[in-house]
């Protein structure tokens, strides 16, 4: 068994063993759930997590609450499971808050932003500073019962098919692009349109668009981005951390014996270290595959970067302004981060 299947393993393993009073408690009581996941189980990092919370309940319930996973379009398309959960068509689904941002912007606040925080201040924020219960308040309105359930460190920031020497060539480019980040872009002449994962290569490929981001170097690798696109764009300015969560409907979540509630959370909480871990090992191998293929991973300029924060700027002023949800976010994740400062830019090498 390789490191990382243990680690894996003994995360799992180290819930189970806290949950076998709870699991006497419920036997017999079999409990059977759908789950959509909005991204292809095959991919790296994002896609083993549907199964991997299965799995854990599984395991902690003594096969009593079983939740089966289906892939994107199963149940209903990748990204489109806000209202599916709302309404109780299935129980439950992964994704990422930013998804579901056509229903309330401020969710595009609950996954990630651009020039936003890393991992550990993200994380702490969520779970010490108030940003998990404001996040939990605003699904509770449309009944559904939202549990964050996984990170990943940074993203690339685009896949080009030339070198990006100047702002001037994003004018009029058509990009799939996600969140705030892009907005970020449409300021600076770019045609953005949010695609699932699994639309993006076609799309790429008969020109739809021009250029896209997705996600890591390894999950953009099992999307085959490099085959067609050679320029690929550092740092992830628009995605320094990204959360992903699991959307449960709120009748069906209150049904749930307290015992399961517990599993399901403590599989989420699990999860979040896994896929921190799984994130930052499994990158830098993709991006040397990616240069054997001909891809040369950029680096974007300091005015290049100064550009893109300059509008971001812009961008979260309006943001806020026209959302109430997106406001209380914000100043809750800003509170925040001024007190983490004070640990932040002492605590950790430059």
């Amino acid at each position: 068994m390789n490191l990382k299947k243990m680690f894996i393993t003994g995360a799992i393993a180290a819930i189970a063993a806290s949950a076998l009073v709870t699991t006497a408690a419920t036997a017999g009581e079999k409990v059977r759930w759908k789950m959509h996941s909005a991204f292809g189980t095959n991919l790296a990092v994002i896609g083993p997590v549907g199964p991997r919370i299965a799995d854990s309940v599984r395991a902690m319930s003594g096969g009593d609450f079983d939740i089966k996973i289906f892939e994107p379009g199963a149940l209903t398309g990748g990204y489109a499971y806000y209202d599916p959960v709302s309404q109780g068509a299935f129980e439950a689904a992964y994704g990422t808050p930013g998804a579901n941002a056509g229903k309330n912007s401020a969710f595009a606040f609950a996954a990630t932003w651009p020039f936003g925080p890393g991992t550990s201040e993200f994380l702490g924020w969520l779970k010490y500073g108030g940003g998990e219960d404001l996040i939990r308040e605003i699904y509770a309105r449309e009944n559904i019962h939202y549990m964050m359930c996984g990170m990943i460190p940074p993203e690339t920031s685009g896949w080009f098919r030339e070198e990006i020497k100047s702002v001037e060539q994003l004018k009029g480019l058509k990009m799939r692009f996600f969140g705030m980040g892009a907005k970020v872009m449409q300021k600076l002449g770019v045609s953005t349109q949010l695609l699932a994962g699994g639309d993006i290569y076609p799309a790429l490929e008969l020109g739809t668009i021009d250029a896209t981001e997705f996600s890591m170097p390894a999950i953009d690798r099992s999307l085959g981005f490099y085959q067609l696109a050679k320029y690929n764009y550092f740092p992830g300015w628009h995605q320094q951390a990204t959360t992903n969560e699991i959307l449960v409907n709120m009748d069906k979540w209150n049904a749930l014996p307290p015992e399961y509630q517990a599993m399901l959370e403590s599989a989420c909480t699990a999860n979040i270290a896994v896929q921190i871990a799984d994130g930052e090992a499994s990158q830098y191998e993709a991006m040397i595959a990616n240069e054997a293929d001909g891809v040369k991973n950029m680096t974007w300029s300091d005015e290049m970067l100064d550009t893109f924060r300059a509008a971001w700027e812009e961008v979260v002023v309006e943001e806020i302004a026209d959302n109430p949800d997106a406001q209380a976010l914000w100043t809750s994740f800003n509170k925040f981060h001024e007190g983490y400062k004070v640990w932040g830019e002492r605590g950790y090498l430059k």
